[in-house]
């Protein structure tokens, strides 16, 4: 709740009149005319700090990262999570997500894909205007470096959610001009997102640190979030060299470290600490005021009544029974990753003293996600009594770095690395205790494998990393398969509606995916 880039929040009105009127307005806009006039809202910068809003705001950007409809798309479809709450709250969600009958025209994978491009689109004007102006200067240089990076981010999420997507790197001036635009291959989509990360590898900061150490913008984009997102694109290509080339950078930055206590990562207290790369902002004050929030802790938190003190939230996105039981015995990340219904939340391993209501007489479900457990005593403070809409949403931290770059080195043939960087994430995890978590010694390339694979699974439990790994594995049949997952599931389809309205003379020009007619 503290160290906030609070700049942001002042430039949400220049977002919310791109997006206030739903996508038809943003589509029939008045087209960007780049001038020096257009530029009195604190420059390029100004519009840049828009992103950074649009991605946390739920009625923007935020609707398609810290909502309901990115938790069913990155976390529901694994076999650690489940849609959660009481069975009859959202049924079709988990016929559609847990059971893999992908919907073409649900609001959930509707809303993922236009507010995705909604921000690409966003990012694009600024893009356009920084060109037309032919702004060269360093601080104009960072700012399209951002807007590049939350572009490439759209785009990552959209080819690996969808496959053959729309490539669009201008401004949508009217709905024509959309309508007419065909798919793009996936390679094509990589090209740009390698485009835009190398751009801003090279010119966003290491750090945004002031004399004295601090951040002057803790959460602001850096060269080493660029060089991680970059690297987790290359790993879905199997790029293994080069990615491990931007991970090494990563680490060697002296940038980083893994923070000690595996709770606090996840905490308000650890917001914006040493083990993070990139989070998506949000802050309550005092009472409520003023109130930059998210639904993403929300959504999930303990879903109870107010008589039983455990009304904290929607419920959804609950462990599953598969993934309690994955955990190498003694496990610390075990308890500091799930809460069990009846049971205390084990102040030892992250919790506040309190004991949950048991399931099923009181609460809808045995497990719940520890990763987003809200403190009471800060739910009181800022009047969010009810769920934790001041909670950051960790996108990239080091971990992931340090896993990726595991899996690389043994990937290029490099074990010994592998082994070592495995241990930085098991030792960190066994926090000093003997006998717990034993050191995986390298034997061979396809038993590293299997451990890295193992390992970023108990790591990154309910972050929503498991499925896309699973996918970009070739595991996803094999460990889905019982579930009803098919291979065509790894894309979902595209909204129909997207489709419906792509005419050009009454043919039309968007194709749906083959594998969905």
């Amino acid at each position: 709740m503290n160290k906030r880039f609070n700049l942001m929040i002042l430039f949400l009105p220049l977002l919310l009149l791109v997006f206030s009127s739903g996508c038809k307005k943003l589509l029939d806009r008045r087209p960007p005319r780049a001038t020096m006039e257009d530029l009195n809202q604190g420059g390029l910068e100004g519009q840049v700090y828009g992103l950074y809003g649009g991605i946390r705001n739920p009625d923007l950007g935020g609707a398609a990262w810290g909502h309901i409809p990115w938790l069913a798309i990155h976390s529901f479809r694994d076999d650690d999570a489940m849609k959660g709450s009481s069975d009859a709250d959202g049924a079709d969600w988990a016929v559609i997500y847990d059971n893999f009958q992908y919907s073409k025209d649900h609001w959930s994978t509707n809303i993922y894909y236009e507010r995705k491009y909604q921000m690409v689109d966003v990012a694009n004007v600024i893009l356009f205007t920084a060109d037309s102006l032919k702004l060269s200067d360093p601080a104009s240089l960072t700012n399209i470096g951002e807007a590049k990076f939350f572009r490439a981010l759209c785009y990552f999420d959209l080819v690996r959610t969808y496959g053959e997507v729309r490539k669009v790197t201008v401004p949508i001036l009217n709905a024509a001009q959309v309508n007419s635009m065909p798919k793009s291959t996936v390679a094509e989509i990589y090209a740009l997102i390698d485009e835009d990360l190398t751009f801003a590898e090279q010119h966003l900061p290491l750090n945004w640190n002031t004399a004295t150490g601090a951040s002057k913008f803790p959460g602001r984009l850096t060269s080493g979030a660029a060089k991680t997102l970059h690297a987790k694109t290359l790993l879905f290509r199997q790029q293994w060299g080069t990615a491990l080339g931007l991970l090494e950078q990563v680490v060697t930055s002296g940038q980083y470290q893994l923070e000690s206590n595996y709770s606090k990562v996840f905490q308000t207290a650890g917001e914006n600490g040493p083990e993070s790369i990139f989070e998506i902002q949000a802050y309550k004050g005092p009472s409520g005021v003023p109130d930059y929030y998210t639904f993403f802790a929300t959504a999930q938190g303990v879903r109870g009544s107010d008589a039983s003190g455990w009304n904290m939230g929607w419920g959804w996105n609950t462990p599953t029974q598969n993934l309690v039981d994955a955990y190498e015995t003694n496990d610390p990340r075990k308890r500091r990753t799930i809460l069990f219904s009846g049971q205390s939340d084990d102040p030892q391993y992250g919790g506040y003293g309190r004991t949950l209501p048991a399931y099923p007489s009181v609460i809808p479900r045995a497990y719940w996600n520890k990763k987003v457990y809200a403190d009471p005593a800060e739910q009181a403070a800022t009047n969010d009594l009810h769920g934790n809409g001041a909670y950051n949403q960790r996108i990239l931290r080091y971990a992931d770095v340090i896993l990726m770059a595991a899996e690389a080195a043994n990937e290029t043939g490099n074990g010994p690395k592998a082994e070592t960087y495995l241990e930085m994430i098991r030792a960190r995890a066994r926090e000093g205790q003997a006998g717990v978590l034993p050191k995986v010694v390298f034997q061979n390339q396809a038993q590293m494998r299997a451990a890295i694979k193992f390992e970023r699974r108990v790591e990154f439990a309910m972050e929503g990393e498991r499925f896309f790994d699973l996918v970009r594995w070739g595991d996803a049949v094999t460990v889905l398969g019982p579930l009803g997952y098919q291979n065509r599931n790894r894309y979902m389809p595209l909204p129909q509606p997207i489709i419906d309205q792509s005419k050009v003379n009454g043919v039309p020009v968007l194709i749906q995916n083959p594998e969905y007619p």
